[in-house]
């Protein structure tokens, strides 16, 4: 039904042309006024903001901007922030007035904060605190021309609307601090989970997919590019549903799913985040039908209490997540699952605690995202519940946490020895350069001795002798 190496003519979507006209006389202006100037960005939080961070720097360089690593050298900084915990605002502030004093030596220089926090915290940062020139949200950096214009004539340069429309789906990304064998691509913007917890659908908007032949363009840019693995990336992936306006039909996330993996054999495709409310048997399908589709599935789970679930309008309960963990294990014996998971969320008792760690030996994730709650201003849990678990308590109750998730992902890495499993080459190993590094199907870490002829995006196939609860080592047979 649908080309499998279309092209981006086949686009279909008039208005992106339309509106990349508008800024035609703005690029070609600016690129004689910064021709040489570089740019240095940071980013920080999830996939999507790394990813986002790509295609910041691909409208960069296209008015004459160059990367750079080292901010002391660059003409504008730019850090792409998180807004899901208060951590993460406190480290973007505290590197802002790092670059600050950056900016006293080097006068001129541009300081702009991107994305979730830009957002949400666009007149604190620019009027009381007075740390930036830029203010541009997640939705807004097709302006980053005009607003750096702005802000070079001594303005404060600030776009945070958020659109339903915005897909970046004409932009090819430029890979920043890429290995070269894996890439994201962004197939979804927003998110409308009502989440009680999160800031996301205030920060980046309602949901909205990308148009699916750009999606595939993408990828095989990627293939001819030398890449050999993608991973999708969403807010809920799951969700993704994409109507084509010619013919009608209708694109589910299963489908984009075998679109992407029938673009090579050689290259995997990965995907995150997964709502446990949408994934579905076709997609659990895809997987296990598609060699080069992981068997890796990353399912947020929060809490293992359905009265807290319930109170995160998670909208599933404790058994309901369950059943799906076993119908994950029916459908894809070797599938691993890994989760999101929250500590002392308002009201939250021990009993429902210890529902959380028997989740974790239950689900047997292989790796959990772990934090302590953390009340995000504007939420429906902040205007609604109070935040009533002591810090120490919540600190202890992750601690808890922690301890048996390790306890689980060695037991399952220890049921790996002996084994033998295909794993892409990514690079050198972080504690030598004698070994390399790589992840199997199950995006498991493994670590073993290099061999010569071998290079990053190689397929090895390892034998498992030793494992730890974060990585499995072996050597090549």
């Amino acid at each position: 039904m649908y080309d499998k190496n279309p092209t981006l003519e086949g686009i279909g979507n008039k208005t992106i042309d339309d509106s990349k006209q508008g800024d035609v006389f703005y690029q070609e202006q600016m690129k004689s006024d910064v021709k040489g100037k570089k740019f240095y960005i940071e980013s920080y939080g999830c996939a999507m903001n790394f990813s986002d961070s790509e295609i910041v720097a691909s409208i960069l360089n296209d008015i004459g901007y160059v990367p750079t690593k080292i901010a002391e050298e660059s003409d504008l900084i730019l850090i792409n922030t998180c807004s899901i915990r208060e951590k993460a605002e406190d480290t973007v502030r505290r590197r802002l007035h790092t670059f600050n004093k950056l900016k006293k030596k080097r006068p001129g220089t541009l300081i702009g904060v991107l994305g979730c926090m830009a957002e949400r915290l666009k007149a604190k940062l620019l009027d009381q605190e007075k740390l930036v020139d830029l203010v541009v949200g997640p939705d807004a950096y097709r302006d980053l021309p005009k607003l750096v214009s702005t802000a070079t004539d001594g303005e404060k340069g600030i776009n945070v609307i958020l659109s339903r429309e915005e897909t970046y789906a004409d932009i090819s990304p430029m890979r920043l601090d890429s290995n070269g064998v894996s890439g994201y691509i962004s197939i979804t913007r927003g998110c409308d989970n009502m989440c009680s917890f999160c800031v996301v659908p205030f920060t980046r908007g309602r949901e909205r997919s990308r148009n699916a032949f750009s999606i595939v363009a993408e990828a095989n840019d990627l293939l001819e590019k030398g890449y050999k693995e993608v991973t999708l990336l969403g807010q809920n992936v799951d969700s993704y549903k994409w109507e084509n306006p010619e013919t009608k039909d209708v694109v589910s996330f299963a489908q984009l799913l075998v679109m992407v993996a029938e673009v090579h054999p050689s290259m995997r495709v990965r995907f995150s985040t997964s709502h446990p409310k949408d994934i579905t048997d076709e997609v659990l399908f895809a997987i296990r039908d598609h060699k080069n589709i992981c068997n890796y599935i990353h399912l947020p789970v929060q809490s293992g209490s359905s009265r807290i679930l319930e109170l995160m309008n998670r909208t599933y309960t404790r058994e309901w997540y369950i059943k799906k963990i076993d119908r994950i294990n029916e459908v894809i014996p070797e599938c691993a699952v890994s989760a999101d998971i929250i500590t002392g969320f308002c009201t939250e008792t021990e009993e429902d605690h210890e529902e959380t760690l028997s989740i974790i030996q239950y689900s047997n994730f292989i790796i959990s995202y772990m934090f302590y709650y953390s009340e995000r201003p504007g939420t429906l849990a902040a205007r609604k519940y109070e935040d009533d678990i002591p810090l120490e308590v919540k600190k202890r109750r992750l601690s808890d946490v922690i301890r048996v998730q390790a306890q689980v992902a060695f037991a399952h890495n220890k049921a790996d020895l002996g084994k033998t499993f295909e794993v892409l080459i990514e690079g050198d190993s972080k504690k030598s350069d004698q070994d390399f590094k790589g992840r199997n199907s199950q995006s498991k870490m493994v670590i073993f001795p290099k061999k010569e002829g071998l290079k990053p995006g190689d397929y090895v196939m390892v034998k498992i002798d030793a494992v730890t609860s974060a990585t499995l080592k072996g050597k090549i047979v």
